[in-house]
């Protein structure tokens, strides 16, 4: 199923009431292609451009794609954050077990993080409740793209993050930004 990130986020402000954001400078917007049984939902906020429930053995995951009108923070600031959203049992530092890795696919830089552990982050943004979830794992990536970056997240049981480890890639290996 293909895609058009920022014809869903204006047709989501549009059906809510609200003016959507300016678009930055460049035209055109990322694509993307669910792979097959993978659940395509509405997207839930204005800022997710693409939401799925995925589903697996020991529980379903979730993919968000989010785009932030060409804002974000740096690379550096989200991998650090999500980092923070990870807890390890033994009490090491999450950075130490992660792994991180840069790619270019269909012309875009994407930085990409792997990792487990117990999914500590807000239930929602801004929120005093957490996830508490153990046996987790969180695969993201920040995608460069002309109109600015978009944020990929990847997060649910390890076990299921691992079943769609190829379809996970075949996600990436579509993304295009296209004008």
């Amino acid at each position: 199923m293909l895609f058009n990130a920022l014809a869903l986020s204006a047709t989501l402000f549009a059906s809510i009431g609200a003016p959507a954001p300016q678009a930055p400078a460049a035209p055109g917007s990322l694509k993307f292609t669910a792979p097959k049984g993978w659940e395509t939902r509405a997207p839930s906020s204005a800022m997710r451009v693409g939401e799925f429930a995925v589903p697996g053995v020991k529980g379903s995951a979730e993919l968000v794609v989010y785009y932030f009108g060409g804002t974000g923070g740096s690379v550096d600031a989200n991998i650090q954050r999500w980092l923070g959203q990870m807890q390890q049992p033994d009490g090491k530092p999450t950075s130490d077990v992660a792994k991180r890795e840069s790619k270019t696919i269909n012309g875009l830089d994407i930085a990409l993080l792997d990792v487990s552990g117990t999914y500590v982050a807000e239930m929602r943004p801004g929120a005093t409740e957490k996830h508490n979830s153990p046996g987790f794992r969180m695969r993201t990536a920040v995608i460069t793209t002309p109109r600015g970056p978009y944020f990929l997240k990847f997060v649910g049981p390890a076990e299921t993050i691992a079943a769609w480890d190829t379809g996970f890639n075949q996600f990436l290996n579509s993304l295009k930004f296209e004008p």
